[in-house]
C-alpha cells in the first residue's frame, strides 16, 4: 500500500483527534469534515497498529493484524485502544496529550515461513502462533534495539508468553510482515 502524504496526514490527524475528543468528552464520532476527505485507499481494510510514545518512552500499542476493518476506521479504534485500553499502562490523561508522539504501522497480510533465513530485518514484523498464545512484533523493534534474525523469533515467542526457542516447535506457525509506518513530524527544538 502506498500512502500518499495526504493519506498520512488524514490518519495521524484522525489518530490525535479521536484521542483528544475522548479526553475532552466529546464522543468520537468521525466529523462530517473528516467522512468526505476519506480517500478510497482508507477505506480498504487493513492490518494497523497504533503505538504511543511520551518523551519517547512507549505509552500504548494495540493494533488489528488482520485486515478486516476499513483503514480510516481501524486506526480510530485502535487510537481509542492504545491511549485507554493498553493493560500495560494506566488510561491516558488530558496532561500527557502535549507529551504524546504517535506511530501508525499499516500492515501488509501476513505470509508464512519455514525459516529464519526467510526474515529481513528491517523490513519484517513477526508474528507466532503455538497452541493459544501468540504474539507480534512490529519490524521497527528489531532494528530499535538492533536484533538480529533469532534474537527477534526469540523475542516474539517471548512476547507470546512463550519459552524463547518455541519457534523451533513443528506446531508453531511462524508469520512475517511488512508495515508502512506513518510518524509525526519531530518538532525542532531552537
Amino acid at each position: 500500500m502506498n500512502l500518499t502524504a495526504e493519506d498520512r496526514k488524514a490518519l495521524l490527524e484522525i489518530v490525535r483527534s479521536t484521542i483528544e475528543a475522548k479526553l475532552q468528552k466529546e464522543g468520537v464520532s468521525p466529523k462530517e469534515q473528516e467522512k468526505n476527505q476519506i480517500s478510497s485507499v482508507l477505506q480498504e481494510k487493513r492490518g494497523v497498529f497504533v503505538t504511543l510514545k511520551k518523551r519517547g518512552q512507549l505509552r500504548g500499542c494495540i493494533g488489528y493484524i488482520q485486515a478486516f476493518k476499513p483503514l480510516n476506521q481501524a486506526v480510530r479504534e485502535m487510537a481509542l485502544a492504545a491511549a485507554f485500553h493498553d493493560p500495560r499502562f494506566l488510561p491516558l490523561k488530558g496532561d500527557e496529550l502535549g507529551d504524546l508522539s504517535i506511530e501508525i504501522s499499516v500492515l501488509s497480510p501476513l505470509k508464512k515461513i519455514e525459516s529464519p533465513e526467510e526474515i529481513e530485518i528491517g523490513k519484517h514484523g513477526l508474528y507466532i502462533m503455538l497452541g493459544n498464545c501468540s504474539g507480534l512484533l512490529l519490524p521497527q523493534v528489531a532494528t530499535e534495539y538492533d536484533w538480529d534474525a533469532l534474537t527477534f523469533l526469540e523475542e516474539t515467542c517471548y512476547k507470546a508468553g512463550l519459552p524463547y526457542d518455541a519457534w523451533k516447535n513443528e506446531h508453531a506457525a511462524i508469520f512475517i510482515f511488512s508495515a508502512e509506518i506513518i510518524e509525526e513530524p519531530q518538532e525542532n527544538s531552537v
